[in-house]
């Protein structure tokens, strides 16, 4: 399948609000890697806030999605509103904190959050036509976002809370959970595949995690979304 087209959603471009880059690149030479076609997708919005990545103290001006996202795309990507689910054959969503303050509200409202509508559409409409879906790190958050409420309760990881990590996974989990999803904990050296409902996660930077064990997990993540599709 050399003309398999994987989407690659994209929150901006910068882990404390935007995409992770490391986990994007990442993405972007894993899908390569395997023969296919990565298409790279934002949506044309500002994203909540835009931080010194410096300091990681707020600062005061705009910044959208689309655009700087498109730093990381090299220029070549798509409105969301311009992609059909029918012009891929599967999507990952990187993580980075974009997934969690652009994306949905889950930073500031837990699993009360909100969901932009035109990212839940998305990936509702490719679950019904059984188009698999990788999220990344934090971005399972956003999958629980779309599907609470549906028939669908995947089996998500977003990593263990038995090795080191900057981040509550327990209670990451625990608010998946609320949200009527299933979680297991898996560490950065591992992936979760539901096979069922066609979805694939890797903790990736959500675990204290080195650059290489970054590599590895998202490549084992892409070549599981290769295997659904």
């Amino acid at each position: 399948m050399n003309n398999m087209k994987i989407g690659v959603l994209l929150s901006g471009c910068g882990v404390y609000d935007g995409a992770e880059i490391h986990e994007a690149v990442m993405a972007l030479l894993a899908i390569e890697e395997i023969g296919a076609e990565a298409v790279c997708i934002s949506i044309d919005r500002d994203q909540h806030h835009v931080v010194d990545h410096t300091s990681g103290v707020e600062m005061n001006e705009t910044r959208n999605m689309l655009k700087e996202s498109a730093r990381i795309a090299r220029g070549k990507i798509k409105d969301i509103k311009e992609v059909d689910p029918a012009d891929i054959d599967a999507l990952v969503i990187p993580g980075g904190f974009g997934s969690a303050k652009n994306f949905t509200t889950w930073a500031f409202n837990g699993p009360d959050g909100e969901i932009l509508p035109e990212v839940k559409l998305m990936l509702i409409n490719l679950i019904n036509i059984g188009k698999p879906i990788a999220a990344l790190c934090v971005s399972p958050v956003v999958l629980a976002k779309a599907l609470e409420g549906s028939d669908y309760h995947p089996l998500l990881t977003i990593g263990t809370d038995q090795e080191p990590s900057e981040y509550d996974i327990a209670g990451f989990a625990g608010g998946l959970e609320q949200t009527g999803m299933k979680t297991e904990m898996k560490s950065v050296r591992e992936i979760t595949v539901d096979k069922e409902n066609r979805i694939v996660t890797a903790p990736c930077y959500m675990m204290d995690a080195s650059i290489l064990d970054i590599r590895k997990n998202v490549r084992s993540a892409i070549e599981a979304l290769r295997d659904l599709v």
